[in-house]
């Protein structure tokens, strides 16, 4: 799973401008969950090959003395809990403070990987200014300036040193492979009821395995003939012989396990609809290129008009996870689990789904002859050929002349064509145009 690094610090260190610079975006606020996050975002980073969520936390507020336990928000401290390693960032124009000791003396208390960053030091790196931030006792300062991006890379290097290389994703088609399943939703939702009663009822369980350093946990189980490995976003636990599902929600935990995931159920509760917190994680998965199966659980404790609000809030607020399947189940009284691995399995299916050249480029063509794209200016866009640009989500890339004018009306049109050609869903599929210079465009047809 994608390592954490969190960024922790008293306020106006730089810490938000390095957390945007990482995840190259102004806002850079993947997935701030409501009532969960309070001042903790989340981010998901690159550098190089190398994938990695960062952890933007609000910092230290100075004004209560009583101790570090007392200045420490409780998001810095979850945040410093969940993280593999700690960047934490100082200021080289004020130099070191006595906030800055009593956040050192906290860190090294917390059994993490951490790093000493000293923020604004454009033209310091041989500077004795940095000199003074040994006495932190956090190790050699690495001088970096987030607002010109100077030392960052060395710097990201060095906090993931620690760490193994990602490995190459095997191919899709892999049949051997199993079906990595992810249940993610907002707690007390009733993940931990449900991972029960699967792993319970059908005694499936080949065996538990220990992930990262917040005992992220996959079991590998088989159903039908399918194998799958589930990844745990509930907490799950093993005491002796006998699983036991502790509701505890994690965000790092769930970004985790939706981006190493083939396939994503989002368990949604009967009675409460569809929340803020539910939409977050579904717009995760969904730009995760994640497929998708909506389970509305406690179906079977709401009345009519409970379940006629809750479908109205599925189709208002999850509006963009239209090529989901939404079905309604009782994972305490084990109603309707059998359509759920139906729909999990047709969603893997489809997000894996082949799509031979002649195949794409003969629907293009067709869809082209029942509906042109639009003209833009002089010229009109000509979608000459397509092929398969990867899975998981599917990729189609059309390539043409124009292509740029191409709307997004009619990307969709293209898409629910091959949609229904391929008969695909439950997963999230994205068209890309290429264009070709056309160095004898001259207006015409």
């Amino acid at each position: 799973m994608k390592p954490v690094i969190a960024l922790v610090g008293r306020p106006n260190v730089g810490k938000s401008t390095l957390f945007n610079r990482l995840t190259k975006s102004r806002d850079a606020i993947v997935a701030d969950f409501a009532g969960l996050t309070r001042d903790r975002h989340y981010g998901d980073a690159k550098q190089g090959g190398r994938e990695f969520i960062v952890i933007d936390t609000g910092g230290f507020e100075p004004e209560k003395p009583t101790g570090i336990v007392a200045q420490m928000a409780r998001q810095t401290q979850a945040a410093v809990a969940e993280a593999d390693a700690v960047i934490f960032v100082v200021d080289a124009r004020l130099g070191v403070s006595g906030q800055d000791h009593d956040i050192a003396r906290y860190l090294r208390t917390a059994n993490k990987r951490v790093l000493l960053a000293v923020n604004k030091a454009e033209g310091m790196q041989d500077s004795p200014v940095l000199a003074e931030f040994h006495e932190l006792g956090i190790g050699t300062p690495h001088p970096i300036s987030s607002a010109h991006g100077q030392g960052i890379r060395s710097l990201i290097e060095a906090a993931l040193d620690d760490f193994p290389e990602d490995e190459e994703d095997e191919a899709a088609d892999d049949t051997d492979r199993p079906i990595r399943l992810a249940v993610a939703g907002r707690p007390n939702v009733g993940k931990s009821t449900l991972i029960n009663t699967w792993l319970g009822e059908e005694r499936l369980v080949a065996f538990d395995m220990p992930g990262t350093t917040r005992d992220a946990i996959s079991v590998d189980f088989e159903r039908d003939g399918q194998r799958f490995e589930l990844i745990d976003t509930a907490g799950l636990r093993r005491k002796g012989k006998v699983f036991e599902a502790i509701e505890k929600f994690s965000v790092v935990k769930t970004l985790q396990a939706i981006a190493d995931a083939n396939v994503v159920l989002l368990l949604l509760d009967a009675t409460q609809g569809v929340s803020e917190q539910d939409a977050h994680i579904a717009g995760y998965a969904l730009e995760s290129g994640r497929a998708v199966v909506v389970a509305v659980n406690k179906w079977d404790a709401v009345d009519s008009y409970q379940r006629e609000r809750c479908e109205r809030s599925i189709e208002q607020r999850l509006a963009f996870l239209k090529f989901a399947e939404v079905l309604q189940i009782s994972a305490l009284k084990r109603q309707g689990l059998g359509p759920v691995w139906k729909a999990i399995a047709e969603a893997h299916r489809s997000a894996t789904t082949k799509m031979p050249t002649p195949v794409l480029t003969r629907l293009i063509h067709e869809a082209v002859e029942h509906q042109a794209p639009k003209r833009a200016g002089l010229s009109r866009p000509k979608l000459r050929y397509a092929h398969q640009g990867g899975q998981n989500p599917p990729i189609v890339v059309v390539h043409g002349t124009s292509l740029e004018h191409v709307s997004d009306a009619y990307k969709r049109y293209l898409e629910g064509r091959i949609r229904t050609h391929f008969k695909l869903v439950g997963t999230p599929m994205r068209i890309e145009m290429r264009s070709a210079g056309n160095p004898f465009a001259d207006g015409k047809d």
